[in-house]
This record gives C-alpha cells, sequence and structure tokens, in this order.
C-alpha cells in the first residue's frame, strides 16, 4: 500500500529546454563531483566545449560555480545558499526602487541593493544604467560578501568577534590548505581586512576596485531602519574606467541622498 504522504514519480518531460536541461546537468555534476574539467562536462553532455563554456559562463556570473587557477569549475556561493527566511525583503525592495532608478538615472551607473546572510551577500534588485558603457544587471546574484562593496559596509557594521567567527582560520588550520570557497584567514590577514573594515565604517562607505570582476568598481553604503539596525546596502557598479572620476565627483553625495530617501520610507521595517 503506497505511503499517502509519498510523492508520485517525476516523468521526465516530453518537450525538453535543451540549453536549461544542460545547465541543470552542470549543476549536478558540481553537487556531486565537486570539481568539473570544461572537457568532461562537455563529453558528459555531449556538447561542444565552447557550448560548455558558454553555460558555465552564465553559472559563474550567476555565482553558482568559481573556477580556480587550474581553471576547474567548482560549487559557487549561490549552490549552498537556501532562502533568506526574510518576510521583509519584498517591502525592504518595493521601497528602495523607486529611490535606486532616480540615483540611477542621476550618476548614470547601476546602482544594486543587496542584503548579507552569514558571509554572502544577494543582490535583490538591481537598477540598471541606460549608459552604453555600463554594469549590467546583478539581481539574484549570491556573492561573498568580503568580495563586494555592499558586502564590506554591511561587515563594517558587525564586531570583531563576529567576524573573527565568520572569517579567522583557527591556529589549529593555519597550514590547511584552501578550495576556492574557502574565506577562512590568517590571523594577519583577517587583522587587515579587520583595519579596513574599520576605515569603510568611519567613511560611512565601502569601495570594491575589481576584487569581483576585471574592469568593475564599485561604491557601497548601509541601510538603516528608525532604530538604526541595519537593514542591507546599496552598491553602485561602475566600469573601472570612471572610477577616479566618481571617486573625486558628486557619486558619494548622491549616494547618501538615496539612502536618506530610503530610510525615510523603510524606517519601520523590523529584519
Amino acid at each position: 500500500m503506497q505511503n499517502k504522504r509519498s510523492r508520485p514519480m517525476i516523468e521526465r518531460p516530453t518537450y525538453l529546454v535543451e540549453s536549461v536541461d544542460n545547465a541543470l546537468r552542470l549543476l549536478q555534476m558540481l553537487r556531486d563531483l565537486g570539481s568539473v574539467r570544461l572537457k568532461d562536462a562537455a563529453e558528459e553532455l555531449g556538447i561542444a566545449p565552447s557550448t560548455a563554456h558558454r553555460l558555465f559562463a552564465m553559472l559563474l556570473y550567476r555565482g553558482f560555480a568559481v573556477q580556480d587557477e587550474k581553471r576547474r569549475y567548482h560549487p559557487g556561493p549561490a549552490m549552498g545558499a537556501g532562502p533568506a527566511l526574510r518576510g521583509w525583503t519584498r517591502e525592504f525592495t518595493d521601497w528602495s526602487r523607486p529611490h535606486m532608478e532616480a540615483l540611477a538615472g542621476e550618476c548614470g551607473e547601476t546602482v544594486n541593493l543587496v542584503i548579507r546572510v552569514g558571509a554572502q551577500v544577494r543582490f535583490l534588485l538591481s537598477a540598471e544604467s541606460s549608459e552604453m558603457l555600463r554594469v549590467s544587471d546583478r539581481q539574484g546574484q549570491v556573492l561573498a560578501a568580503e568580495r563586494t562593496a555592499g558586502g564590506k559596509i554591511l561587515l563594517a557594521q558587525l564586531g570583531r568577534d563576529t567576524l573573527a567567527q565568520l572569517y579567522l582560520r583557527p591556529d589549529d588550520r593555519a597550514d590547511a590548505g584552501s578550495w576556492p570557497g574557502d574565506r577562512r584567514m590568517p590571523r594577519t590577514q583577517f587583522d587587515r581586512f579587520v583595519h579596513e573594515l574599520d576605515n569603510c565604517r568611519s567613511s560611512g562607505f565601502a569601495i570594491n576596485l575589481q576584487q569581483t570582476e576585471a574592469g568593475i568598481a564599485a561604491f557601497g553604503m548601509v541601510i538603516r531602519n528608525h532604530a538604526r539596525r541595519t537593514l542591507g546596502a546599496i552598491s553602485v557598479a561602475v566600469p573601472v574606467v570612471r572610477y577616479a572620476q566618481h571617486l573625486r565627483g558628486p557619486l558619494v553625495t548622491q549616494m547618501r541622498n538615496a539612502v536618506a530617501g530610503i530610510e525615510a520610507d523603510v524606517a519601520v521595517i523590523e529584519p
């Protein structure tokens, strides 16, 4: 007799979107094998290496894969990311949207809204610039917090003990090797990182200069509610060729004005 709680076997769809199926199979390979070469993936899927490369490029872009120095692919931060479990994020996104769109129009760059979940940041929303040379939409991505401008300014709100739990390598692992997703740092590196975050907190904004992607820089600023509890951050992503002009120009002031507007609207939101 069939258990009432059991689910019927899911049958293979009669119509397959081949590229979607191949991308999902790549995700399964990353999950089950942990390390995948481009050639092996192409052979397993029965596709050309150039096609496998394009599929992996999208997984890299969305944070589902990372690549090591030997050009092997490994599971990315989005692979281990469960749901945020925060019902307030929809309201947070809706209230932030008009301010982000206004800021994108004012500064001519792409504006992102992020929240921190552990050592990761999630991009909830992007307001894309209309400039020909611009940073593209990042909505839905999950990235390592310490490598992003929004993530850094959010980490800067934490105490040293909390940061140590996230990033300090235990003494008994001091000689341990690292893998592409490992964020643990030896003490000297950790101390430099904490000093960097102290500077971010003092200045009121953080900078990512080509840490997540070559040719891209970003500025991050925290968003709080009426009780001064951290909700998330906005980041403005810019092509690195325009980084210096924004660093000297009005961008930081424009961001502060946008944050003030967002904070007035999200004042009563409780994370």
